[in-house]
């Protein structure tokens, strides 16, 4: 059984892992101190890439004990709630743009018994989110626009995530606020003091160095940043 997901924690993303040898590079994030491993999930018609399904998610399962954070970039992502429950996955989000009913999407998630996530596209503006937000337990915030890992941060991102911030605490809301996309050592820091709780991180991870290393650098910088 995974542990439940911290409060504040990097989620390293296995889009960028070596996946030959992805059971090192999951033990490796787990040692450098890791909250819970980040899987993306993409369709190849909401997004213009094809990735991983729920025999992965269950592979990963297999491999740590971290929760399992899947973000289905997908359509008609009711139709798979259940399979990547089924898998592991302890915090399943789904893409506000493409959710008709997402009130019951979000109820359905919680009654499988994962902690239930929306996402918004980094051109989605976050009043959309105002219908939802007091029944979700965490906002993810897109960075990039969707699809494919080793993108450049989008800069307006920032404010977006402190008004987002600003509302949740406004209203007196404990929603977490997730963050993926561009997220390294250049901008973590910022992220957390603009209200970041989990972040997103691929390239900085598994990129150049050493995983394990690099998930003990990033989250010493957002330990600082939270100083």
């Amino acid at each position: 059984m995974a542990k439940p997901p911290s409060e504040f924690m990097l989620c390293p993303s296995i889009l960028s892992a070596n996946f030959a040898r992805l059971e090192e590079a999951v033990r490796s994030v787990e040692k450098g101190g890791a909250g819970a491993i980040h899987l993306d999930v993409m369709d190849g018609h909401f997004v213009p890439n094809l990735t991983i399904g729920p025999a992965v998610v269950k592979a990963v399962g297999r491999i740590t004990q971290l929760p399992l954070d899947v973000h289905l970039m997908i359509e008609e992502p009711d139709r798979y709630l259940e399979p990547f429950r089924e898998a592991g996955a302890g915090c399943i989000s789904v893409h506000l743009e493409v959710t008709p009913h997402l009130n019951r999407t979000v109820s359905r998630i919680q009654e499988l018994g994962a902690l239930a996530g929306v996402v918004i596209n980094p051109a989605t503006p976050i009043a959309h989110l105002d219908a939802i937000l007091d029944t979700v337990d965490y906002v993810l915030l897109m960075s990039v626009n969707p699809g494919f890992g080793g993108q450049e941060f989008i800069p307006a991102s920032l404010a977006k995530l402190s008004a987002l911030k600003e509302r949740i605490v406004r209203a007196g809301l404990r929603v977490r606020i997730e963050v993926d996309g561009g997220v390294g050592e250049a901008n973590i820091g910022d992220l957390v003091r603009a209200g970041g709780d989990w972040l997103v991180a691929g390239n900085a991870v598994f990129g150049p160095g050493d995983p394990e290393q690099n998930t003990r650098d990033l989250i010493r910088s957002m330990r600082e940043a939270r100083r």
